[in-house]
């Protein structure tokens, strides 16, 4: 399968991505990037052999006897085992891998990786620019084209290379140091001044900006697309039926009619304003050392204003600056953001469960794919099953960026390690919310209106015709209207002949009466044409609008 996708990153990162062939359930990611990033080549961690465990017991099997046929099933076949679509844990990984891949370039720990290389060569860079630090001078073209290359060319074999040095050091940031380290010594010129890697960085300086740089790329070029369409697919399914009646049902029973169409923008205009939320949260960013006082900074050179140098430095990488900060940036922005994230998923879910109902009550079928089986004992159905695994993994999503939100901006004293693993699941809550997102555009994608099915609900409940009718009553003063149509209507068939006599009898102005028998529950709808026809007036989707 050929898969493409271009990508782009507004501000200084701005890469592109191209996913090639896919086969053997191994991932080959192609991502050349300009700016700030890279001409990289990405390929997931499924490529790489793992080792992983896996038995078939019952219960009165032993433990013993478990591992005696793990070990016959890998004696049989030694890559039985290794990761694949098949083998990995995570569904993200396996089963949904092509729906949720073009996140792998930012969440992955490749992404993670490339992205503090990134940062660290762009602090050396940035020391070269300070007058105060002679001893890193300004560097030439030719070593600034040297070290932008490596950013440029940072491949799935430097990643590994790393990951090498890691097994070594036991310690990921000091890894990509030395792999710097190891890059740079045959090049004369940096070869100088290969101590000032890191200068004066905790390792958090270098993972806060990262994360960041993961996130922003992640959204900008995967997660609000995504979004942008869904709200749009909304919007045009509102305009598209803006004129068809449907009976509504609060407490879901029949009352006041709608439109469809009006129904349907009504989650347009909810998401649009939950996704404008989410592009306006600033991603933050902190370079102030160990505890966040620029110690080490001005014990080597005190005559620089360190603060304004970590401000212009954050700031280039396209991120806001945060001057207050212990060991960590806080993460307070990323509990927004997910927060965020989470609002507009729960919108979603409500989109998702109305459908589900709307499905059910015969208002839309389902357009249905030759081949495709509904059921593996009723062959007459067609599920809804877009909607419900959309619901389920914006459930599953939520799950995972509830405990983000709650658990990373909480560490003892100026840190604890406790954000550190958690933050390796950034991508698992956006890899679910995705693969949702990409669920209802699909389900919406094979929806027909049935208009027959909407039109006969609304033909069998003259019932609803009880609140106009009261109103006029109220407005000319016939005593007791609510009464009167309470007796009239409530526990009792309603009929178009039994509202018309009621209608005829009441003591009321000729051309009011007149009106009112001009209602039928397919006519009286309100506004709801005009509301779901000026939804774009509301949603106003403007391409090109990012996370700050």
């Amino acid at each position: 399968m050929e898969v493409g996708a271009s990508i782009r990153v507004s501000n200084s990162i701005q890469p592109s991505c191209i996913i090639p062939k896919i086969s053997d359930c191994r991932t080959s990611i192609k991502l050349p990037c300009s700016s700030l990033t890279s001409n990289a080549s990405f390929m997931s961690s499924r490529s790489s052999p793992r080792r992983a465990c896996s038995c078939s017991a019952s219960v009165k099997d032993s433990p013993k006897s478990a591992v005696a046929e793990m070990k016959r099933i890998s004696a049989e076949d030694p890559t039985v085992f290794e990761l694949s679509s098949l083998t990995a844990l995570s569904p993200l990984d396996g089963r949904y891998w092509g729906k949720v891949k073009d996140l792998a370039p930012f969440m992955s720990e490749y992404g993670l990786i490339r992205f503090r290389v990134l940062v660290e060569i762009k602090w050396l860079i940035k020391l070269s620019q300070i007058p105060e630090v002679t001893e890193v001078p300004s560097f030439s073209d030719e070593a600034l084209s040297y070290l932008k290359g490596v950013i440029d060319g940072f491949s799935t074999s430097d990643a590994l290379e790393v990951k090498k040095i890691e097994r070594v050091t036991n310690h990921d940031v000091k890894a990509v140091e030395y792999f710097l380290k190891q890059k740079c010594q045959s090049h004369p010129e940096i070869a100088k001044v290969l101590e000032f890697f890191h200068f004066a960085c905790t390792s958090e300086d270098i993972n806060n900006l990262a994360h960041a740089l993961m996130l922003k790329g992640a959204l900008n070029t995967v997660m609000l697309p995504v979004m942008d369409e869904l709200i749009g697919a909304l919007c045009k399914m509102g305009k598209d039926n803006a004129h068809i009646p449907m009976l509504s049902r609060t407490h879901g029973q029949p009352a006041t009619p709608t439109t469809l169409g009006k129904e349907m923008a009504i989650f347009a205009a909810r998401l649009s304003r939950e996704r404008h939320h989410i592009s306006k949260v600033a991603l933050l960013g902190k370079f102030a050392g160990a505890v966040g006082n620029y110690n080490a900074h001005l014990v080597a050179y005190p005559d620089i204003n360190w603060p304004r140098v970590a401000e212009e430095f954050v700031k280039s990488l396209g991120l806001s600056f945060n001057p207050y900060v212990t060991q960590i940036e806080p993460h307070d922005y990323m509990a927004e953001l997910f927060n965020a994230i989470i609002q507009f998923n729960i919108i979603l879910m409500d989109f998702d469960r109305d459908i589900w109902g709307y499905v059910s009550l015969g208002y839309f079928k389902q357009i249905t794919k030759a081949g495709e089986i509904g059921s593996s004992t009723m062959p007459h159905k067609v599920n809804p099953i877009d909607f419900e695994n959309s619901e389920g993994n914006l459930g599953k999503a939520n799950g995972g960026l509830s405990h983000l939100s709650t658990k990373l901006p909480i560490s003892r004293w100026q840190r604890d390690l406790t954000d550190s693993t958690v933050l390796r699941n950034m991508g698992e809550g956006l890899g679910h919310s995705l693969l949702a997102y990409k669920s209802a555009l699909q389900g919406i994608a094979k929806l027909q209106v049935n208009e027959a099915r909407l039109s006969e609900d609304l033909d069998q409940s003259w019932e609803v015709l009880a609140e106009p009718i009261q109103t006029v009553m109220r407005r000319y003063g016939v005593p007791e209207p609510y009464e009167k149509l309470k007796e009239l209507t409530r526990g009792r068939a309603v009929t178009e002949e039994s509202i018309r006599e009621f209608i005829s009898g009441l003591e009321l102005p000729e051309d009011a009466k007149a009106n009112l028998m001009k209602l039928t529950p397919h006519t009286y709808i309100g506004e709801a044409v005009k509301l779901a026809q000026n939804v774009d007036m509301f949603v106003d989707l403007v391409n090109g609008v990012y996370v700050l």
